[in-house]
């Protein structure tokens, strides 16, 4: 019994595991409302739900905006769904899509 406990812990971690890595790659999508767009030093202003990968609270705060995200490509006023890592210290926007 205890070697298909094992056996089973085992698979579950060996399945797991790379959805685990694939769901921090991509991201958990957070919904907000773009308050303010600053193209010169690349930051956007999101009024934010909470965001659970950050433990982070709903709020409005300023993100930078990370390599691939294109600040010109959003508008205050635009719903989004983002995702944002703590990267080099700095709470960063890693994606960011409007909502139609």
């Amino acid at each position: 019994m205890m070697k298909l406990l094992r056996a089973l812990v085992v698979a579950t971690l060996v399945i797991a595991s790379p959805l685990q890595v694939l769901a921090d790659e991509g991201g958990v999508l957070v919904n907000g409302q773009v308050t303010k767009v600053n193209p010169d030093t690349g930051k956007l202003t999101i009024k934010h739900d909470a965001i659970p990968n950050l433990d982070m609270d709903a709020m409005t705060m300023v993100f930078k905006a990370g390599d691939g995200v294109n600040v010109g490509d959003v508008k205050p006023g635009d719903k989004v769904r983002f995702h944002a890592e703590k990267i080099n210290g700095q709470i960063t926007v890693t994606k960011v899509e409007k909502v139609k």
